[in-house]
Parts: C-alpha cells; sequence; structure tokens
C-alpha cells in the first residue's frame, strides 16, 4: 500500500487527495512512461540510470520531460522526508495529459509528474515461473520501453499467482526467452552467467545494467546471448532481477526439468550488495558536503 504522501508536479499531497480529471488521456490510455527506484538510507540507489530511461522512454513515446537529474532528484527526496520513507520502494511515473479527441477542456499542463512510496515487498527465497509464449515482440520500436500501457503485463502476473507461480517467463516473436513481466532473466552455465540482449525485446532493466556493466568476480563472466527453453534445461541455475528484487533465484520453470544450482548467483548478489552500500556511502557523503 502506498504512502499518505505523494509527489504531483513538484507539489507534495495527500495521496487519498483526488487530483484527477476524466480527459487526461495518458492516465485512460496508458501513455506514459514509468519507473521503480529502490531507497536506501534515504538514497535513491542509482537514479541516474533510472533518469536516463525515463528520459529515453519520453522521447521516444513523446511524453514531455522537462527536468534534469538533479531537479527531479530533489522533487523525489522531498516525497521521501515527508513519508519518512528511508528504506522503501518508489513509482516515479509522467502521464500525457493533451492529444487524441479524447482530451479534456483543461490543456494545463500538459502533462503529470506522479510519484508515491510503498513498503518493499517480500519476494520470499526463490520463485516459481510459468512459461508465456509471444507475449514479447522485439522487432517493434517500442521494444524495451518501460510505458504505463502495462496490463497485459499485470494479467499475466495476477494469472500466474492464480496457478500457483510466482512470475513468467516471457518468450519472443522468435520464441527466443525475453524476460518476465516486471524482471529481466539470467541462466547460468558453469561460471557464466548469461542473460538475453536488448534485441530480444527485454527491458533494459537498472539491475540487469548494473551487472553487465559494473560488476566483476574474477573466474565469472556475465554475457548477453540469445537465450532458448532448452537453454533454461540445460543451464546449472536460473535467477531474475529487478529494483525491488535484486537477484532472485528460481526454483521451478513450468513444464521443464531446471537445476537449482545457485553458487553463481551468490557471489553476484554478494557483489551486488557490496556494490549497493558503496553507491549508498557515497550518496550520503556527497549529500554531507553538500548540507
Amino acid at each position: 500500500m502506498i504512502r499518505p504522501q505523494l509527489l504531483h508536479n513538484g507539489q507534495i499531497r495527500p495521496s487519498d487527495e483526488l487530483i484527477l480529471n476524466p480527459g487526461q488521456v495518458g492516465l485512460l490510455s496508458g501513455w506514459g512512461i514509468f519507473s521503480t527506484v529502490k531507497v536506501v538510507e534515504g538514497v535513491l540507489f542509482e537514479f541516474q540510470r533510472h533518469w536516463a530511461r525515463l528520459n529515453r522512454d519520453a522521447d521516444l513515446l513523446r511524453v514531455p520531460f522537462p527536468w534534469s537529474a538533479a531537479e527531479l532528484e530533489e522533487m523525489l527526496l522531498r516525497l521521501v522526508e515527508a513519508n519518512q520513507d528511508f528504506n522503501a520502494t518508489m513509482r516515479i511515473a509522467v502521464v500525457r495529459n493533451t492529444g487524441t479527441m479524447w482530451s479534456g477542456s483543461i490543456t494545463e499542463p500538459e502533462f503529470d509528474l506522479i510519484a508515491f512510496t510503498a513498503a518493499r515487498s517480500n519476494w520470499g527465497g526463490t520463485c516459481k515461473l510459468g512459461i508465456v509464449p509471444n507475449a514479447r515482440h522485439a522487432a517493434c520500436v517500442f521494444t524495451g520501453t518501460k510505458t504505463t500501457s502495462w496490463a497485459n503485463n499485470l494479467v499475466w502476473y495476477e494469472e500466474a499467482h492464480r496457478r500457483g507461480q510466482d512470475e513468467v517467463v516471457l518468450l519472443n516473436e522468435r520464441g527466443e526467452v525475453c524476460e518476465c513481466t516486471s524482471a529481466n532473466i539470467f541462466v547460468c552455465f558453469g561460471d557464466t552467467a548469461v542473460t538475453p540482449p536488448l534485441s530480444s525485446g527485454c527491458l533494459p532493466g537498472i539491475t540487469r545494467q548494473i551487472l553487465v556493466e559494473k560488476i566483476q568476480i574474477p573466474g565469472i563472466q556475465i554475457i548477453e546471448k540469445e537465450i532458448s527453453l532448452d537453454d533454461l534445461e540445460r543451464g546449472d541455475g536460473i535467477f531474475i532481477t529487478s529494483s525491488t528484487r535484486d537477484l532472485l533465484p528460481v526454483s521451478e520453470v513450468e513444464g521443464l526439468s531446471v537445476q537449482t544450482s545457485d553458487r553463481v548467483r551468490q557471489a553476484l548478489a554478494a557483489e551486488f550488495a557490496r556494490y549497493e552500500r558503496d553507491y549508498v556511502a557515497q550518496a550520503v557523503r556527497r549529500a554531507t558536503v553538500r548540507a
């Protein structure tokens, strides 16, 4: 459940206050962008990466996005302070208000910035995955954007839970493993962790980015390569990643016989945790100097 205060166009307001109107086409048509940020000790973890993805997606989807990273971060930190939510999950959304015959008579502002925080979810120690074919279209120009048109993912996620699963593996039009509804996926082969390339149609997840670009462990390699369902069975272990889950091991995949070796994931998770601690400590030091 979201906290009592939210951020709306730069102002902190009660989250139960009615501030919407039916002419906001972005809310009714899913014409918007969003990102989910991990708040650690009052720090927006890897916010620059989130801002860069939001900025890219806004340009592609023609959603106004006028803020610099510093401007947006300052507003969001005020929300963290207002809710006293220093270790939490934050959702940031920007929706377009104008365009199409369904626009309302109120045309200002042309967009809305909405952000709110909630407690972190408890994802458990492992997860069970279903499979959904033809769920991603890798050739689509909008592939990989984090758009508020999210209903298909919510239905697949809800159906997974109805079936006793936690998430689903989404396949693209070529039958390749792409991602989950809200997580990237990795398969381990010996000392190599493999994740689908962005060309598969997957979202450029922030945790995935950090693992591919920043995490280095002697003897362990992380590569991007196409993954098939057969690869899921051939691999030694599988894990999924997201800003809310970090690195979560997979115990089952529907209809497949998968291995559950956790050695590589544990090593990567430990190094990722160290990276997060260093990032937060540096951010706190910078904030202290500015103060």
